[in-house]
């Protein structure tokens, strides 16, 4: 069974909200956050970190 990799965060993400139940700005943060370091500079240094 094959299952997409944004459907997989996606559930996985939902889940984690309503267990840990974090304020929404710390989600709204988060998310922004990453959205903006991965258009940055800091982009390709944070590319071969996680690699």
């Amino acid at each position: 069974m094959e299952v997409p990799l944004w459907l997989a965060l996606l559930v996985v993400g939902y889940r984690g909200v309503k267990l840990i139940r974090p304020p929404a700005w710390l989600i709204a943060v988060l998310l922004l956050g990453g959205f903006l370091l991965a258009d940055s500079v800091l982009a390709p240094a944070i590319d071969t970190f996680v690699k």
